[in-house]
């Protein structure tokens, strides 16, 4: 069993089995919804349970997605699209990540300029 929670804890979470990679997403919304990037693993949606969601509020960000957030900490935590049966999980949010590796960075055109990518990972302009 894999446990995840915000920094306050109002929101935690635990889930059988996340995918064994992270994506980095570098576009202008992760980046300011999280303060730099947005890096997720994914677990299908219907596997995630909430111990405590009291803290737990949902922003639609686009017309296609929303994120989820704990609204005491500010902690970003979620990011689902509309109509799809998985849901993206902050890997910071996790209590261990162990096993977990980058496999890929998503909308480098969008990086911010005063860092750089140097993991080896594959990079992709977009999605």
């Amino acid at each position: 069993m894999i446990t995840g929670r915000c920094e306050c804890g109002s929101v935690a979470f635990e889930v059988n089995a996340v995918r064994d990679t992270v994506t980095v997403c570098h576009c202008s919304q992760c980046r300011r919804t999280s303060g730099h990037l947005w890096a997720s693993t994914v677990a299908p949606a219907g596997t995630l349970r909430f111990t405590c969601d009291e803290g737990l509020a949902w922003y639609r960000s686009s017309d296609f997605a929303e994120r989820g957030f704990c609204k005491a900490c500010g902690s970003s935590l979620f990011y689902r699209m509309d109509g799809e049966d998985n849901i993206a999980i902050a890997a910071g949010c996790l209590d261990t990540a162990d096993g977990l590796t980058t496999g890929k960075h998503i909308f480098v055109k969008d990086k911010a300029g005063y860092y750089e990518i140097g993991d080896g990972a594959p990079q992709f302009r977009k999605l």
